[in-house]
């Protein structure tokens, strides 16, 4: 597998505006993906005299939804909360990424926003200045290499939580002598023709869950290599309540609102049992599973985890199509562990062998903290893991800057449209202050307030998280120093979070 890595640059930066931005701007949003059009949308709403651009360092917009190409490649929440709450879903519950893109498209051009975006633009550092009370930020055209430089008011990091370059791929033996093919889902190859070939897919998660299914059409077998099982949920790709209310003619923003507002109720529920009854829930996921496995089919050594369900992500099946592919033969699980690869496969610890033409390695990704920019403050770089969040949108010591981070066990959009409500919460405090700075700052009393990893193992250990934790800063064990709490928590104490406490401003 090959990765994109940014060549050498030795030009100096050139001002803003030679390439069309302004110079500098009231904010800088950096990432144009769910995140960025998101904060982009409440701005020109909420605050249309201020001055800002959105850069983005992909050569088109969607974030995750422009990266991944693999087969099948869709949502893995319901779009009626992955949907901004501004913007009816007229679609299926769960969406392709081209159906997402093209609501994303709708978006842009409703609100204005075409002109503002700048696609190709990487951010590679970002220094504030206390005397001049603003950033400098240093940019990477991607396409002509040219470096830019601009300064912003606010800082508003939207860029998603991974590596977009580089994906997360083990070190198997044997690799580098296996005759057939090897490709990672975040680098799909546009040429790549699994018809009528044997594929073997490492893992089991959301973006295997896609996979199988979608290369099984075609393939000659797909088999799903998993070391450990993850919890599955089938649900319709059009909700019936959808159907209903459609054809009684109930008009988009009523429907939205409805069906959002269940797949609301049905993730809390989820949710609160996970915590309160995590073996109850275990047995109604394993026994809403075996009805739509083949006869025999082992479900507690393929689908029952040893963890505690929702401790990592349930994944979603539109119409069950990974069990329909089971049941039909076109595809199968094993669950063992790599010995090596050879020539013609994979040989597993329990001596099987699985011969392969094609290996994709749905193996996940690695996060990465802030897009990579590298922070300064007054002359000193910021090293995160020295930081404590607060509510999980600003950072200790770090000025006028704020951040989005999703949900794990909801829909990212749903914390992004309140992390976007709260941020202009914030400009308007900072206004009727006479204040234009902002800074999280620890209180007298949080002293000797211990400090904790980004993540609570006991509450979501998925791998990608447990890989990067000593990279990211951390929390404390009070308000407002906690973060990654659920949609049910913050739904009304987010807007309602008292904006004095642990700001400091001037």
């Amino acid at each position: 597998m090959t990765t994109t890595e940014l060549p050498s640059r030795a030009t100096a930066p050139e001002p803003a505006g030679d390439a069309g931005i302004p110079a500098h701007v009231d904010v800088l949003v950096v990432g144009a993906g769910i995140s960025g059009i998101d904060a982009a949308h409440h701005l020109t709403t909420r605050f249309p005299e201020r001055s800002f651009v959105v850069l983005d360092a992909l050569p088109a917009r969607g974030g995750t939804w422009w990266t991944h190409r693999y087969p099948g490649v869709r949502s893995d929440s319901d779009l009626f909360t992955f949907g901004y709450s501004f913007k009816p879903w007229r679609g299926p519950s769960i969406a392709t990424a081209d159906e997402i893109l093209a609501y994303l498209d709708e978006v842009v051009e409703e609100s204005g926003l075409g002109p503002r975006i700048h696609h190709q633009h990487r951010v590679t550092a970002a220094s504030w200045s206390t005397e001049e009370r603003r950033w400098t930020v240093e940019v990477t055209r991607e396409d002509t290499g040219e470096q830019l430089r601009l300064t912003a008011g606010f800082l508003w990091m939207c860029q998603g939580y991974y590596d977009h370059r580089r994906a997360h791929t083990p070190e198997w033996p044997g690799l580098d002598r296996f005759g057939g093919t090897v490709v990672h889902p975040q680098h799909w190859p546009d040429d790549l023709d699994t018809t009528g070939k044997r594929v073997v897919v490492i893992g089991s998660g959301a973006t295997a869950a896609t996979v199988v299914p979608a290369l099984a059409q075609t393939a000659a077998h797909v088999t799903m290599l998993q070391r450990s099982p993850t919890f599955f949920i089938a649900r319709p790709k059009t909700h019936e309540l959808a159907v209903t209310l459609r054809a009684l003619d109930v008009p988009e923003e009523w429907t939205h609102e409805i069906l959002r507002r269940a797949h609301i109720a049905e993730g809390d529920e989820l949710q609160r049992m996970s915590f309160e009854s995590p073996e109850e829930l275990r047995a109604f996921l394993v026994e809403e599973m075996r009805p739509l496995l083949p006869e025999g089919f082992d479900v507690d050594r393929h689908f029952s985890p040893t963890y505690r369900p929702w401790q990592q992500r349930l994944a979603v099946l539109p119409d069950g199509d990974l069990f329909a592919a089971l049941r039909e033969g076109t595809a199968s699980v094993v669950t063992d562990t790599i010995e090596t690869f050879t020539e013609t496969g994979i040989r597993l610890a329990s001596g099987e062998e699985l011969e392969a033409d094609v290996v994709v390695t749905a193996t996940g990704f690695d996060l990465s903290v802030f897009g990579d920019v590298a922070f300064t403050v007054d002359g000193e770089p910021v090293v995160f893991p020295e930081r404590v969040t607060w509510r999980g949108i600003m950072i200790t010591g770090v000025p006028n800057m704020a951040y989005v981070f999703g949900y794990f066990r909801h829909s990212w959009t749903l914390r992004a449209d309140l992390v976007s409500a709260f941020v202009c919460r914030l400009f308007e405090h900072m206004a009727e202050r006479g204040a234009s700075v902002v800074v999280p700052r620890l209180r007298p009393e949080d002293a000797d307030m211990p400090l904790l990893p980004w993540a609570d193992p006991d509450n979501f250990n998925a791998g990608y998280v447990m890989r990067s934790q000593h990279l990211l800063f951390k929390r404390g064990d009070r308000e407002p120093w906690t973060h990654l709490k659920e949609y049910v928590e913050e739904r009304d104490s987010l807007p309602a979070a008292d904006l004095d406490d642990g700001l400091v401003y001037s």
